[in-house]
């Protein structure tokens, strides 16, 4: 699985290569942070819960829980082939668990396979109407899968929930740009008046209307972020964001090197982190189904 996502890219930066200029210099020497490791705490919790499956007195219901625990360790360290086999064997114990059909949906999203996504999605939210990241992770799958009218009234939905949280706002400005591009902009100012902006993601949003410059917002993240985890996480974030409005704006190559930017950090945990990968593959496509029209047309 990694050699194909490594695969992916590599092709994405052969093909890009050829149908258009060098990113600019901007991007040169972008701030980065050192890398997120696994820690020591990390790696002796996973070696007790591996000594603890080695019992066997312990009840389905204590198993399931055990491999979920382990599956939520493996992916925080980036191992997500494991953190999924993980996540089956705790539904395969107990097939009555929201958390787990949910990060699965985020899975099946990650690796495009976007019914699998709804359905997982949906049984998360039979069993527990009130989770609170499903419908917005419902959302970002049909996005992802072309969905655009759906994806809107899942997204409305979670954002009315809190105004103030800039993210539900940012990705509810990017399923407008894909179904009401004319009036996505005035949309976002709008939910930006009304927030309260306490959260650091404003700024992203104050990025996406122009109040802020992109150099700006780096020198901000570099010099305000009170330690390298911080820093790992706004740039991941940052560049991520930054990414999706030059791929929509077809700058592939500045969008190509933002979204292995988000991904230099290892944020495994976060959704910008998750969705870079597959990011890296749409625009690959993208990219080559621009130069076969080129091609064709010439």
């Amino acid at each position: 699985m990694i050699a194909n996502r490594l695969k992916i890219a590599c092709i994405a930066v052969m093909m890009l290569a050829g149908c258009s200029s060098a990113p600019q210099s901007k991007w040169a020497h972008p701030p980065m942070a050192v890398p997120f490791q696994p820690t020591i705490q990390q790696q002796i919790q996973l070696a007790r819960i591996d000594q603890l499956l080695k019992r066997s007195d312990l009840d389905n219901n204590t198993l399931a829980q055990v491999y979920y625990e382990r599956g939520l360790l493996h992916d925080s360290i980036g191992l997500r082939d494991l953190a999924r086999l993980d996540f089956n064997q705790s539904l395969s114990l107990k097939p009555d668990q929201p958390d787990v059909f949910n990060i699965l949906g985020v899975y099946f999203t990650q690796s495009a396979h976007f019914d699998a996504a709804y359905e997982a999605f949906d049984s998360t939210l039979e069993l527990n109407l009130r989770h609170p990241f499903a419908q917005r992770n419902r959302g970002i799958a049909l996005y992802y899968g072309g969905r655009y009218d759906l994806a809107h009234e899942d997204l409305v939905a979670h954002y009315q929930q809190n105004v103030n949280d800039p993210y539900r706002v940012i990705w509810l400005y990017l399923v407008d740009l894909e179904r009401t591009p004319d009036t996505a902009q005035d949309r976002l100012k709008q939910r930006y008046e009304v927030a309260e902006k306490q959260e650091w993601g404003w700024e992203i949003v104050r990025l996406y209307l122009s109040e802020l410059s992109e150099s700006e917002l780096l020198n901000r993240i570099a010099n305000e972020s009170e330690d390298n985890d911080i820093l790992a996480e706004r740039l991941t974030e940052a560049y991520f964001y930054l990414g999706k409005i030059y791929h929509h704006n077809k700058d592939y190559q500045s969008a190509l090197m933002l979204y292995k930017l988000a991904l230099s950090g290892n944020v495994y945990e976060f959704v910008e982190h998750r969705f870079s990968l597959l990011e890296l593959s749409r625009l690959m496509a993208e990219a080559k189904r621009e130069q076969e029209t080129e091609q064709s047309e010439s």
